[in-house]
């Protein structure tokens, strides 16, 4: 039975901390790479999905989307770009949406007409090549909304502090155990050695006293 218990505790200990090592990592790594629209890896960039606008055939609000960096010029309708919005309403933030036609702006600039699928209006600004960040590819659902929960007090609390401290209370707890083993180890030591002690000084004394009842025989005759 306690061996069984062990082995369990042993199981739960190590999903503890694979957890929350995992967590960690993944904090450091989203925090350095989600919704940076200057840093990819592998030519990928990350993004967290505000809105619905998309939800109707591609993801949705809390997911993560992977873009990756692509020539403006070889898109094509039916794509799906992240661009970095230039319209008033919502300027410099990351927009994910479906090309629905090649164009050109007033000065003749190559652009890309953009909408939403959800709603299927068409943004209201142009998308230039220069604010083209890359071409969607795939997505992790729910991912980016997980994220958000880490950065609240609470999600750190309940996924990286709390686990934390579980991990530090247990250790402290088999150190304890190991120093009273430890302690329990010594004081039996110790109780043996006094046995011991207290055998051989016995051992001693009777010695002793058959010395002394030889030397009374021996002066007597």
């Amino acid at each position: 039975m306690k061996k069984a218990l062990k082995i369990i505790s042993s199981i739960l200990v190590w999903t503890l901390v694979i957890v929350t090592v995992g967590v960690m990592i993944f904090t450091i790594i989203s925090v350095n790479t989600f919704d940076k629209s200057d840093r990819s890896v592998f030519g990928y960039k990350f993004f967290i999905v505000r809105s619905d606008s998309m939800s109707a055939t591609d993801f949705k609000a809390g997911d993560i989307v992977f873009v990756k960096e692509t020539d403006p010029a070889t898109l094509k309708v039916g794509d799906v770009i992240a661009f970095v919005s230039q319209d008033p309403n919502n300027l410099g933030n990351t927009v994910t949406h479906k090309i629905r036609e090649k164009t050109t702006d007033a000065e003749g600039t190559p652009a890309f007409v953009t909408y939403g699928t959800t709603t299927d209006t068409n943004d209201e600004t142009l998308v230039t090549y220069q604010y083209v960040l890359g071409k969607y590819t795939g997505k992790i659902p729910s991912v980016g909304s997980f994220f958000q929960f880490l950065k609240t007090t609470r999600g750190y609390v309940l996924c990286i502090f709390v686990p934390f401290v579980l991990l530090v209370a247990y250790e402290a707890f088999n150190c304890v155990l190991l120093f009273r083993k430890y302690k329990k180890e010594q004081n039996d030591k110790l109780e043996k050695e006094r046995k011991q002690s207290a055998e051989m000084q016995k051992e001693i004394e009777e010695l002793r006293s058959q010395l002394a009842a030889k030397n009374g025989q021996g002066s007597e005759q």
